[in-house]
């Protein structure tokens, strides 16, 4: 097929040997610091937890739901966004997400008694969703084809980064009280101003949409000499059908929907699980809370090491090459530090741990957004954020029952730990997509 420019190709055809620029970088500094507003949001009060407790007379499964709030928020948050994304656009909903986010955040650090702080902090999670659901598949869809998956698994740094900035900011604002680091987190929203001036539209969705003058305008801005009045090639239901949830669950998606829910919820309950409780654990090892905080921020500098070794790996032999063995490691990790009877063992199972498991995050991410067609891409990864989210609300709760139970460190470690093998085992049928244009 021929044009007036020319054959009929893809966006995607101008991703394969664009050069990395100036404009890739704005637009990675401007997400990246997205995903750790993200990190910082979920954590921040995990860290004052304790004064939290102390202000409302709440006990150890209130604080838990507390804690849970916000991802309890970013579930239905997350369903209505991504699907929202593939019909009016990726930076609309950033942009709207992470603004809602900052009014709402620093409303709920003036919340008078625990029903307006929980009702609060559902809705800043509830906004945050679209942000949150968003960055990856967005970030994909404005890199050249040969640097996707390295450069995506970067983005995850912004994880271990966001947790640092939770556990430094809680050193430094946590002796004021919950209230000013909660204020922090509200002050984060305005990030979004960065986002506007950086971030482009995806070309992707532009011509999904038949908007292809601005998705030639986009490309050119990244590097490729796309001619003027080039019509890019697209889905012809693209624009019909974009964001319908149902069509996940069609066809040859159907198979791949399932294996990648049931993956996203088991994965992060085998970090989240133990993430939250952390502090709390290492405390019944013997810890003082400061010990345990500062323990959770070197096990929080091992991840990046581990997200770099993803990175380089995964460019090279593929999404599943790595992701499976770095789970299976991360497992193993868990079993030692389940174990360990000593400070030092614990330090290296936990370091171990971190490494891998967060370094598998990193494929993760990326691999988990390049499933589905453009049409369907923010749907599919709002399906996968809600799966991600189910577990992370539920997680806390369900191990903060099994502490006040006493049911001992080792046992809940081991039962935490028993989803990263779940999650193994349903990803290996996964498809591999490294080297692939996205639809």
């Amino acid at each position: 097929m021929v044009g007036e420019a020319g054959p009929v190709r893809s966006v995607g055809y101008w991703f394969e040997d664009m050069p990395f620029r100036r404009a890739h970088l704005l637009a990675a500094t401007a997400l990246f610091m997205a995903f750790v507003i993200e990190s910082w949001e979920q954590l921040a009060l995990v860290y004052v937890s304790g004064d939290l407790g102390s202000s409302f007379g709440i006990d150890e499964g209130a604080i838990g739901w507390a804690l849970s709030a916000v991802a309890l928020g970013m579930i239905p948050g997350s369903l209505v966004w991504g699907p929202v994304s593939d019909r009016i656009g990726r930076r609309a909903v950033c942009l709207w997400s992470l603004a809602a986010y900052g009014v709402i955040a620093l409303v709920s650090a003036f919340s008078p008694n625990f029903t307006v702080l929980m009702v609060t902090r559902f809705l800043s999670g509830l906004a945050l969703a679209g942000i949150y659901t968003v960055t990856f598949p967005y970030f994909l869809e404005l890199l050249p084809s040969r640097l996707r998956g390295r450069a995506a698994v970067y983005l995850s740094v912004g994880w271990p980064i966001g947790v640092l900035l939770a556990v430094g900011v809680t050193q430094l604002l946590g002796g004021l009280g919950w209230h000013v680091v909660a204020v922090a987190s509200g002050l984060a929203g305005a990030w979004v101003f960065a986002i506007r001036a950086w971030v482009p539209e995806s070309p992707y969705w532009l011509a999904e949409r038949g908007r292809h003058a601005e998705a030639a305008a986009v490309l050119r801005k990244l590097g490729a000499d796309v001619p003027e009045g080039t019509v890019f090639a697209s889905s012809a239901e693209g624009k019909e059908r974009a964001g319908q949830p149902l069509d996940l669950f069609r066809g040859r998606l159907l198979r791949v929907t399932v294996l990648m829910l049931v993956v996203n919820f088991a994965f992060n309950w085998g970090y989240w699980g133990l993430q939250t409780w952390l502090p709390t654990l290492l405390q019944d090892k013997g810890l003082s809370m400061s010990a345990s905080l500062g323990f959770v921020a070197l096990s929080a500098v091992f991840m990046i090491p581990g997200y770099v070794s993803a990175s380089l790996l995964t460019g090279r032999y593929g999404r599943k090459k790595v992701f499976l063995p770095y789970v299976g490691l991360a497992a193993v990790s868990g079993v030692a530090f389940a174990y360990a009877d000593t400070l030092t063992s614990m330090y290296v199972a936990n370091f171990a741990l971190s490494f891998f498991c967060l370094g598998a995050w990193g494929v993760w991410n990326t691999w988990n957004g390049e499933f589905y067609p453009t049409a369907l891409r923010a749907t599919g990864y709002s399906w996968a954020t809600a799966a991600q989210l189910g577990a992370t609300s539920l997680a806390p709760s369900v191990v903060g029952y099994l502490l006040a139970r006493a049911t001992g460190h080792s046992s809940t470690v081991l039962f935490i730990m028993a989803f990263l093998a779940v999650a193994l085992l349903c990803a290996a049928p996964l498809p591999e997509t490294e080297g692939k244009d996205l639809e």
